[in-house]
């Protein structure tokens, strides 16, 4: 009898539970066949033509997809939320069951036909046609999500230290002001518009490349339109964005300013190593065009401005450039001989002296050595050139048996000779004298004469060539630290523009507004 009754009032349970259930759908269904038994949708709701139909709108922003810079398009995935009065689908809930909210496919009603002005891809539906919640009041609520690409106009000034501010523009399609008054969705607490995009950070994705600093949204009256106009009235939902830096920091900055900076050690080489020099160089400028023709992939082809990280490669090319250049110039200098250039007395004290004494060095050479190798009375530098020269003289001065038995005077004290008092006259006589009494004295003379000459004239060549190759490594040095000057500090500078660029405390100028929630 238990086991009996448990099952009978299970059963009741249920058919009275099924019951209600039929009943209140039958009252929906009832509920839905009244109000919209002469509704019809293309009318607009309003009681008179003069009468404007308030409609809001409010943004709420779930991701911000991407930015291509290139095609100077935004994607977005947002939800557009909607709500008017449509007094035509008011009832009284209390004669209906008290029914107060009805859900009902967006077809069947009328809507406010708005869409998105700066659409790019011709799509303006929504990516969900949701179903519309209609009020007993008559007050309608419409969210459907949607996923839009709008025009976005790229600033590349500052490229990657840049921000955009991108603007998605909103309008009706087919009424005019006159008839649809468009305005921004009002806060339920304190009933004060709602002047920024709503972000829900549980359901908002952050981009990787982009910050979003302000996101303020505004009513825009065209003044050069009349209400009648359909541009008349606009609601504007901005994102003004900032790029995070990092990922071109790491990956095309810092490369850049590395092998950049390998060309400053091409200075290291010798004056004379020219062609590896000059392959170092080169292969940094081709480096450095490589870098360039990545950025023009990037950023729109625009000839508006030049972006900061493209300044900054044709920085680094013009300074390899000029130091391809002075490379040039310096092998010039270092390979220069007597026989092709002469050395003037103003290169040689400005390259070896001046320069020398800038640069915190000793000076290369001295003033009486420069003026004696100027004049052509050069000094002699090698020892066995000065031993000649004393071999000459001591030859031409002294008789062949003073010169064998010199050692055995000196030893018994006979350490002057008469010869030591003849004069150069005196000298020259005895010179012809010997020659014509002992030729071969002569020979031997004449053959140390000009062995000495031919040495002295080698030790000459050799000692401006000398000289050249040491002017091409002043101006080695030079260069070297006038292009590591010019390096580091346009870099500095370039990128501290960048670094300036920050996005502004308030986003329109001239107002002092943040048009963001209450903190």
């Amino acid at each position: 009898m238990a086991a009996r009754s448990v099952w009978t009032c299970a059963v009741a349970v249920a058919i009275l539970v099924l019951t209600g259930q039929a009943v209140s759908g039958n009252q929906e269904a009832q509920l839905l066949k009244e109000i919209f038994g002469k509704y019809n949708k293309n009318i607009r709701p309003a009681q008179n033509p003069t009468d404007k139909v308030e409609v809001q709108v409010k943004l709420t922003l779930t991701n911000l997809i991407s930015l291509n810079e290139k095609e100077e398009t935004l994607t977005t995935s947002v939800w557009i939320e909607l709500q008017w009065t449509d007094y035509r689908l008011a009832w009284n809930s209390t004669e209906h069951h008290g029914i107060t909210v009805i859900r009902v496919p967006y077809s069947m009603v009328w809507l406010p036909d708005i869409g998105l002005e700066n659409n790019i891809d011709g799509k303006f539906d929504v990516a969900y046609n949701a179903n519309v919640l209609i009020d007993s009041t008559g007050y309608m609520y419409w969210l459907p999500p949607a996923i839009y690409r709008s025009t976005c106009a790229i600033e590349i000034t500052f490229f990657p230290f840049d921000y955009q501010n991108c603007t998605m523009v909103f309008r009706s399609q087919t009424y005019s002001a006159s008839e649809v008054d468009l305005m921004l969705a009002s806060d339920d607490v304190t009933s004060e518009p709602i002047e920024w995009v709503v972000i829900d950070p549980e359901a908002f994705t952050e981009n990787g490349e982009w910050a979003i600093k302000h996101k303020p949204a505004r009513k825009i009256i065209n003044k050069k339109y009349t209400p009648d106009d359909l541009e008349y009235q606009e609601i504007y939902f901005n994102l003004i964005i900032q790029r995070k830096p990092l990922f071109y920091i790491i990956n095309i900055i810092l490369p850049c300013s590395l092998i950049s900076s390998l060309v400053l050690l091409a200075f290291f080489l010798p004056a004379q190593a020219g062609g590896q020099k000059l392959t170092v160089s080169i292969s940094v400028l081709l480096a450095q065009t490589v870098f360039l023709f990545l950025i023009a992939q990037k950023i729109p082809e625009t000839s508006l401005s030049v972006p900061l990280i493209g300044k900054y490669l044709i920085f680094v090319m013009s300074v390899t450039t000029i130091i391809v250049t002075n490379m040039i110039i310096v092998l010039n200098f270092s390979l220069r001989t007597p026989s092709t250039h002469t050395m003037s007395r103003s290169i040689r004290h400005l390259f070896l002296q001046v320069v020398p004494r800038f640069l915190g060095m000793d000076a290369l050479v001295d003033d009486s050595e420069g003026e004696r190798e100027v004049e052509g009375v050069r000094e002699r530098r090698r020892s066995s050139f000065g031993l000649m020269q004393r071999a000459e003289e001591y030859v031409l001065k002294q008789p062949r048996s003073e010169m064998m038995f010199d050692r055995l005077r000196e030893r018994h004290g006979l350490t002057r000779s008469i010869v030591d008092d003849i004069d150069v006259s005196t000298t020259a006589t005895l010179y012809k004298s010997l020659a014509e009494a002992a030729p071969e004295i002569k020979e031997c003379v004449d053959a140390c004469n000009f062995i000495a000459e031919s040495t002295k004239q080698s030790n000459d060549v050799g000692s401006e060539v000398e000289s050249w190759v040491l002017i091409g490594k002043m101006i080695d040095k030079v260069c070297f630290w006038a292009a590591l000057l010019l390096f580091t500090i346009g870099t500095v500078a370039i990128f501290l523009m960048g670094h300036f660029n920050q996005v502004p405390e308030f986003p329109f100028p001239g107002e002092n507004k943040r048009y963001s929630p209450p903190s």
